[in-house]
């Protein structure tokens, strides 16, 4: 839960790594998946079904976050990878709201080996494994191994509420491969 308008993923470093990476993190294609894009994601282990909506950037260069007036709903961060696509894939959800749990509520419940599907525009459903979860200071996000390794990620707040910022301290981070 965070103040609406205030970026909780990576902060001004999200930005920051955008910049020095340049192209490397804008990894759309024009092969197969041209105006392909994520639909909904589904993990049965945490019986999550939720629609996809597309993120881009916002004016300050911060990757953008899905609204808190749609909670149920995650974000695609449309400068990385379609998933089932090389490259690194993001999928972003708040972890809850003012009043009542959210799209990631139970993203850190999620264990090594289990399943999460996306299902594409173009009817393809992709499948990954879990590889890891890890919970993470803001201050140390690791911007490099979400948007530019390859694979899966799913990225929500967590850890402790800092109630005078009006955000979570933490991130919580699903890495995941192609099954």
């Amino acid at each position: 839960m965070a103040r609406p308008g205030r970026v909780v993923l990576a902060g001004a470093a999200t930005g920051l790594v955008l910049v020095a990476f340049g192209k490397s993190m804008q990894t759309t294609t024009t092969t197969p998946t041209a105006g392909v894009v994520p639909k909904s994601i589904d993990i049965p282990a945490i019986d999550l079904e939720a629609p996809l909506m597309k993120l881009g950037l916002s004016k300050d260069g911060e990757v953008e976050l899905p609204p808190y007036e749609k909670p149920k709903v995650a974000g695609w961060y449309s400068g990385s990878a379609v998933p089932g696509e090389k490259g690194a894939s993001v999928i972003i959800g708040h972890v809850d709201t003012k009043t009542a749990p959210a799209v990631f509520y139970r993203l850190r419940q999620l264990r090594k080996g289990e399943t999460v599907k996306v299902e594409r525009s173009d009817g393809k459903v992709v499948s990954y494994k879990v590889d890891s979860i890890e919970q993470v200071h803001k201050d140390s996000f690791p911007t490099r191994r979400v948007y530019v390794d390859d694979g899966l990620k799913l990225v929500t707040c967590g850890g402790k509420f800092d109630y005078a910022k009006g955000e979570y301290v933490d991130n919580i981070i699903v890495y995941a491969s192609k099954a």
